[in-house]
């Protein structure tokens, strides 16, 4: 019998990770640099009906990631309409969603709702499954398709050669979408967990029960189903791309650089587990030696994934934490297991000091917020943000000063860090861009007919791309390529309206075009001095004199 204290509910978990999360991740608080290939390729198809084939903002094809990830944003766009909501809100639910698969995936391999509802805390607060969640890339689709995978592992992993049919439908079916979000990772993370299934020593599992072939065989259909449709409409020349990007630009061949990429991916891993990886401390070696015995397969599992995506990062030209995610939540159940049977809940103190630090930290972010908003001005649905923040600040502080529910009040604290962090940056970061750009073509009655040449950075275009919508034509100039000032001159003759930077605007006789303001943000670089002098009378003129401007220039 669980006691009260420990009866975790997923789906509270799963809510709570989605009212944190959700304000900083459904506007463009921080536009991660990898959110235009997929924001800006969704916009192109509804413009063109072509649901399969992907373009760059500057009408380039681009075929480095699968299909899967595009039709995500592409039916968030469907669903609510082009917005920086909708390019995000599937990526927050598959966010929440691996948080209650982790849940499931620990119900199944040990019957034990307190250890499943540790690991779902444990990997609702680890930051890398966070940002992900916040951000329109393949990165958290990937995470969730492959725990799900991981739940027809464990079943296999629980029932053997007796394992029921579905586990090796949830199996084969993930690992096809998962494919099809991010190719060969899964591909090899896959491979990697049948094969020891097939020949660890402990409990090996025959082919014939591995080998479903009506499941496997819907499962390689979703994989491939992209790369065969793009054989036939565009030749095999797109998979030159494709593994120029899975496999040439992204595997080292220097030993210095995969031995210095390990040690880092390493350093991360343990990184990401904090503070509950140091729960763990007391008794650590006896831990591990009593949960290794009562489940050698899942150990070895678990371990052979985390040692197979060390390996995957170490070999990469540039890693990034990101990179982790596939298997996080594994290995969250992984630490789960190894803390409830430690006693961790006992160490109160260790929790209770955890909780303490991020509940400080979060206090310390809530009062920058408020002196910002104060002297900034702001919305009511900001100041209503930072009462609830409060609210649920002094919840999980009564929690800590009772000693009740730490596990809880120390996932939750780390979320609400989160949550307040977007009342602050609301008044940095926003309205961005797209928003201020999208007013402004409003007011000025722009013709969506008249397409629109952008010449700046190519990340702010696809902001203003998504605010636009599909019924603006917006081609960016500059692109990924350099070019030189010239270039980009004659190229923009052919468009009646352009979108310039600050930086270029000089490049442009003031006697050819009529020249607007079309929206002023904070320049990062200038973020100390601008909160410096944030009580200034004048601080409006001083963040157009120290900001970054997008000028909207109109050809007479």
């Amino acid at each position: 019998m669980v006691s009260k204290e420990y009866q975790i509910n997923p789906w509270v978990v799963m809510a709570a990770f989605t009212i944190l999360v959700g304000p900083f991740a459904l506007s463009f608080h921080m536009h991660f640099p990898d959110e235009m290939y997929y924001t800006d390729a969704a916009v192109k198809m509804l413009q063109n009906g072509d649901y399969l084939t992907t373009y760059l903002g500057n009408g380039e094809l681009r075929f480095r990631k699968p299909i899967g990830t595009y039709w995500v944003v592409l039916a968030g766009f469907k669903a609510f309409g082009v917005s920086a909501f909708s390019s995000r809100i599937f990526f927050l639910i598959a966010g929440a969603l691996t948080v209650g698969l982790s849940y499931w995936l620990a119900k199944i391999l040990f019957e034990d709702k307190k250890l499943a509802g540790i690991s779902a805390l444990i990997i609702a607060s680890n930051p890398v499954l966070i940002f992900a969640a916040t951000r329109s890339i393949p990165d958290v689709l990937l995470g969730l398709a492959m725990t799900s995978s991981a739940i027809g592992f464990a079943g296999l992993i629980k029932y053997g050669e007796d394992t029921p049919k579905k586990f090796l439908w949830i199996l084969y079916l993930s690992l096809g979408l998962a494919f099809e979000i991010k190719g060969l990772p899964a591909a090899a993370l896959g491979g990697i967990g049948i094969a020891y299934l097939a020949f660890n020593p402990w409990k090996r599992i025959s082919f014939k029960t591995l080998i479903h072939f009506p499941s496997l065989a819907i499962g390689i259909v979703i994989g491939l189903f992209w790369f065969v449709a793009m054989w036939q409409i565009h030749g095999p020349t797109y998979l030159d791309s494709f593994f120029e990007d899975q496999v040439g630009g992204r595997v080292a061949s220097r030993y210095l650089l995969i031995l210095k990429n390990g040690l880092l991916a390493t350093a991360i891993l343990f990184a990401i587990y904090l503070p509950w990886v140091l729960l763990a401390s007391p008794k650590l070696k006896k831990c591990i030696q009593s949960t290794w015995n009562e489940n050698k397969v899942f150990f070895g599992f678990a371990l052979l994934w985390g040692l197979a995506i060390l390996g995957m990062g170490a070999l990469t030209t540039k890693f990034y934490e990101r990179y982790l995610l596939p298997v996080a939540p594994v290995l969250a159940v992984l630490l789960a297991w190894i803390l409830v049977r430690g006693g961790f809940d006992l160490r109160k103190k260790g929790l209770k000091i955890s909780t303490w630090i991020f509940l400080g930290l979060s206090a310390i972010l809530g009062l920058f917020a408020v002196w910002l908003n104060s002297n900034l001005g702001s919305s009511l649905f900001i100041y209503l943000q930072m009462a609830f923040g409060l609210v649920v600040w002094v919840y999980l502080f009564r929690l800590t000063m009772r000693n009740e529910k730490l596990p809880k009040a120390l996932s939750y604290s780390i979320l609400l860090l989160f949550f307040i962090l977007s009342t602050a940056t609301a008044k940095i970061s926003l309205p961005e861009q797209g928003e201020q750009v999208s007013e402004f073509v409003k007011e000025n009655q722009i013709d969506p007919k008249e397409e629109i040449g952008f010449i700046g950075n190519i990340h702010v275009s696809s902001k203003i791309r998504v605010y636009l919508g599909p019924e603006f034509y917006m081609t960016d100039l500059t692109g990924e390529k350099k070019k030189t000032t010239e270039e980009l001159i004659v190229e923009s003759e052919g468009y009646p309206n352009l979108i310039v930077e600050d930086k270029y605007i000089s490049e442009f006789d003031e006697h050819d075009f009529e020249i607007q303001v079309a929206s002023v943000n904070w320049d990062s670089k200038k973020i100390p001095f601008l909160l410096q002098n944030i009580s200034n009378p004048d601080f409006r003129e001083l963040v157009r004199e120290n900001g970054k401007i997008y000028y909207w220039l109109k050809r007479k």
